[in-house]
């Protein structure tokens, strides 16, 4: 573990002799600052998605969890009766906040979507929709359907369950994908670095060599690379981060019409948790690097 901290403080202290084992530019640089910046601006969707996919669940939670429906099938001549009568049993029913008939013009909102606007809803057997809103303790669903079953025959009670356990179930899956795909991104950030190191390694071979003869030990060679292949993945994650930081900025407000895609986004002290990225990815190339000098230069004995 003291190694560890040694070559952590070694990274940013340096030492401009072993710096010079590690070419400063050319194929490998290149490569470890364009890996690092591209996955940490895929880090960034990644990491909003996951974000945005959590707000959601809660949403559709919270509105479903307090809402029911209840649909009343009547003949035209009983529809108003049986419609009061049911208003008249949900305001003293335990639980039951507030409950409201849907005038036509709602109904027709909500049909809208997949009939049109021109739907004669007056002239079609619709169903009558009353819209109840709990209280925090809520209703007994099974006592409400029973009484209705007595009082109002035509009442179907809707409370949502049926609709919000797979909603939640979706978001929550989305969510997860997106904290997988953040492992993957740092698995194939961890490998494309660990390539690089491979590669300025074998090209810097005889310097290696030469270094061993006059007496350098691998740790003090190791470390120049590990300092090296950290500060560029460090710098590279710095630009993806910013970069997908601004992309997620101009990407459209939420809106109500707009449903998830234009929530996709950062909120309150969620916009610190993008800032993490960088020095992670630098801890990522750390031992990436470590592993792989370390595993170099036995080969090169």
């Amino acid at each position: 573990m003291s190694k560890v901290v040694d070559h952590l403080k070694g990274v940013f202290s340096g030492d401009a002799q072993a710096d010079r084992v590690v070419p400063p530019s050319g194929f490998t640089a290149r490569l470890t600052s364009f890996a690092a910046a591209t996955m940490a601006f895929l880090t960034v969707f990644a990491l909003a998605l996951s974000m945005a996919s959590g707000r959601l669940a809660m949403k559709w939670g919270d509105e479903l969890t307090h809402s029911s429906t209840l649909r009343i099938s009547a003949p035209a001549g009983q529809m108003a009766d049986q419609t009061a009568a049911a208003l008249r049993l949900l305001e003293t029913t335990p639980g039951v906040a507030t409950a409201r008939a849907l005038t036509s013009d709602e109904q027709r909102a909500l049909l809208e979507p997949w009939f049109g606007p021109d739907l004669p809803i007056d002239a079609l057997p619709v169903p009558q929709l009353i819209e109840i809103q709990e209280t925090d303790e809520g209703y007994d669903a099974a006592g409400l359907r029973l009484r209705l079953q007595a009082e109002v025959p035509g009442a179907v009670l809707d409370d949502h369950t049926r609709w919000r356990k797979p909603l939640q179930q979706a978001a929550g899956r989305l969510r997860m994908l997106g904290w997988v795909s953040i492992l993957l991104i740092g698995a194939t950030t961890a490998t494309m670095i660990t390539l690089a190191a491979n590669a300025a390694l074998a090209a810097n071979a005889q310097v290696i060599s030469v270094l061993r003869l006059v007496g350098a030990r691998d740790d003090y060679i190791a470390q120049a690379f590990v300092r090296r292949f950290t500060l560029r993945a460090l710098a590279g994650a710095a630009i993806g981060t910013a970069a997908g930081l601004i992309a997620v900025m101009i990407l459209p407000a939420a809106q109500e019409k707009g449903g998830f895609l234009t929530g996709l986004g950062f909120q309150g002290m969620g916009w610190f948790w993008p800032l993490l990225i960088p020095p992670l990815a630098a801890i990522v190339a750390f031992f990436a690097t470590r592993a792989a000098a370390r595993r170099a230069l036995s080969e090169l004995t």
